[in-house]
């Protein structure tokens, strides 16, 4: 039988039993609860002050796992770990597509979304996804090494490539256009890009920003004692980023001058996440650390955290390491309660709303949010 062949087999004879319109989507998301096992129980979400928007569940081959969440735009994606890609709409769980990005042992740099579509590096490959269908819109084969996640504006693909090179592609014809590189001509770790300018990091901790048509530096680098870290994170107003030197750095987007630095007490792997208040970064060994965004003084920490879900009514939800649910007052820094959701090891931040966003390896994905809402 075909992937999801027998869980959309015992959904169809469902939908028929119940005369279910499968158009509907509230219907059909009371449907696939009713087929699917919970991947929370009722009386955990009742203990966490939440409630199940909905669940779904990717079809899986014998020996596939669910490797990664993504949240981007109205959109939840899974990647498997054989390169399958579900696509589903965030706030139904409705599926908009499903296709494979190619070989397994292909690596998948992240996705990004611009305007109709979404974007990936996908071995050596830039790839460009319909949103509506999920078809092929266009893709560039790169012969050097790809090293970090794409980045677009409405003209231009910005690609960091292996030999230490911004490469810059016209978006419509994906012909060449410039390079641009760091002076210390270190490895480049991220890439950043907007209609006014586009910043990129190195490993030796060089921030640069350039103007997006021309090798052009619109302010003096930036530099850290360590490697930045991706993703750096822009609200329009700063920029803010991660250094392997143990600090979070917040500069201004227009000047490149430092508004505060956060000490984290250890070597950071991985960026922040940003929201509009709050910084979270995870931080090795020591958990989860909020940071006020304008100013950069510590709120709280959570020891055995992982990564914020979300947050509502003046409350950040974090998941931990072992799948534990934390709530946390965001004003107060203390910790309200926790719950454990046995069996929850894949989740993606959702800096948009309040819904959370979880799963388990085998596929199973929710959304939850506060009853309180």
């Amino acid at each position: 039988m075909k992937r999801g062949g027998l869980i959309l087999l015992l959904i169809i004879v469902m939908a028929g039993i119940l005369g279910c319109d499968r158009g509907k989507g509230e219907e059909w998301i009371e449907l696939q609860q009713l087929v699917l096992e919970p991947l929370v129980s009722k009386e955990l979400l009742s203990e966490a002050g939440l409630k199940m928007v909905w669940q779904s569940e990717m079809p899986l081959k014998v020996g596939e796992e669910l490797k990664q969440l993504y949240v981007i735009g109205d959109r939840v994606y899974g990647l498997s770990s054989f390169n399958y890609l579900a696509a589903m709409n965030r706030d139904t769980g409705k599926v908009a597509f499903s296709r494979s990005l190619g070989e397994q042992a292909f690596p998948v740099l992240g996705f990004s979304h611009f305007e109709d579509e979404i974007y990936s590096i996908v071995g050596n490959k830039l790839m460009e996804i319909d949103l509506g269908f999920g078809e092929d819109r266009g893709e560039k084969n790169f012969d050097f090494g790809v090293v970090c996640p794409a980045a677009r504006n409405s003209n231009y693909f910005y690609i960091g490539g292996s030999d230490r090179r911004v490469h810059t592609y016209n978006a419509r014809n994906k012909v060449q256009v410039f390079e641009a590189a760091a002076i210390s001509d270190s490895p480049i770790t991220y890439i950043l890009a907007d209609e006014e300018y586009v910043v990129f990091s190195t490993e030796v901790g060089d921030v640069l920003c350039i103007t997006p048509d021309r090798p052009r530096q619109l302010w003096k680098q930036f530099k850290a004692d360590g490697a930045i870290v991706g993703p750096m994170v822009s609200d329009r107003v700063r920029l803010i980023f991660a250094s392997k030197d143990t600090n979070v750095y917040s500069i201004d987007l227009f000047s490149g001058e430092l508004e505060w630095k956060y000490p984290a007490g250890a070597v950071l792997k991985q960026g922040p996440i940003v929201t509009a208040r709050v910084v979270y970064q995870y931080v090795e060994e020591r958990g989860l650390a909020a940071i006020d965004k304008i100013t950069g003084v510590f709120k709280w920490q959570v020891a055995d955290g992982a990564e914020l879900l979300a947050e509502s009514g003046g409350k950040a939800y974090v998941i931990s390491r072992e799948g534990k649910l934390i709530v946390m007052d965001n004003t107060e820094g203390e910790r309200l309660y926790s719950v454990n959701l046995v069996g929850v090891s894949r989740y993606s931040a959702n800096v948009n709303d309040s819904k959370m966003y979880i799963a388990d390896a085998r596929g199973r994905i929710a959304c939850l949010r506060p009853v309180e809402e």
